[in-house]
């Protein structure tokens, strides 16, 4: 008989009626150091830091908002029923490529009211964003939520998992695949990749189109893994269908920019930020 040991508390602190979960923590850690190595890497650049505070300013409302969106869209079904469900965020339901889309139209617009390069600003904080996804996947643990489909106690120990990633899989007595740390774990990979890449010959904005497909391969296949996916139709999921699409226009990008070029590389914006070309 597998025995459970008892799921972690979703819930970090209690005042009175308030409760600040985890997710909320954990997600709130992430913005601090993704704008933190974002602001960091602005410094070595001569970048005003100020303009990454004054885009997270918008972004991040932005974000959610069109995370949730994105995420509403694609449960119409449900939710054109329940309307006052649309707003009510707390109970879950956000898409993280809704808040992508929302996080780089917002930083488009940014860079040409401040009229800077907005590839410059993507390549400056796209290591940031992939290490705050793997952060923020660590609130989905907390709530037991992004995993994939049953699997065995036994299975889990041999990926070596220590005991309470073991016991957080085991929900309604099922234990789960837990591809909230496969995601983890790739986007780390890749943000490691993404800091290599950075110190060598790459052009203006292939640092964030790096991301944009190294982050897309891993979604698309863990994406097949999980069992809460939202559905374009009965069979094809939403977010591995603009996983391809991420990946062939990022890597056509790369090879336009290659072909056309007349842009700087990225080490050598030493004087911060400079007119669009």
């Amino acid at each position: 008989m597998e025995l459970n040991l008892g799921a972690l508390d979703p819930v970090a602190i209690q005042l009175g009626g308030i409760s600040i979960r985890w997710y909320g923590v954990i997600i709130a850690t992430a913005v601090v150091v993704a704008l933190l190595i974002a602001m960091q890497e602005a410094k070595k650049r001569n970048v005003d830091r100020e303009l990454l505070v004054d885009l997270l300013i918008w972004a991040i409302p932005i974000a959610i908002i069109s995370a949730r969106i994105y995420y509403v869209l694609f449960e119409w079904s449900y939710y054109k029923d329940h309307l006052n469900e649309i707003i009510k965020i707390w109970h879950g339901g956000i898409a993280i490529h809704g808040a992508l889309i929302g996080s780089v139209l917002t930083a488009i617009i940014f860079a040409r009211i401040k009229k800077v390069s907005f590839w410059q600003l993507a390549d400056i904080v796209a290591p940031s964003l992939i290490i705050a996804q793997a952060i923020g996947r660590w609130g989905n643990f907390m709530n037991q939520e992004a995993h994939g489909g049953p699997t065995t106690r036994a299975f889990l120990e041999s990926l070596h998992l220590p005991d309470f990633i073991v016991n957080q899989m085991y929900i309604d007595g099922v234990y789960y695949q837990p591809t909230f740390l496969y995601e983890s774990l790739w986007n780390v990979l890749g943000f490691i990749v993404l800091l290599v890449l950075r110190r060598t010959r790459i052009l203006r904005g292939e640092l964030f189109l790096s991301y944009v497909i190294w982050y897309s391969i891993g979604r698309y296949f863990i994406e097949g893994m999980r069992t809460d996916s939202l559905m374009l139709t009965d069979t094809l999921r939403m977010a591995q269908m603009i996983s391809i699409v991420l990946i062939v226009v990022a890597g056509g990008l790369i090879a336009y920019f290659r072909v056309k070029g007349n842009r700087p590389y990225y080490l050598e914006d030493k004087y911060g930020i400079s007119r669009k070309k």
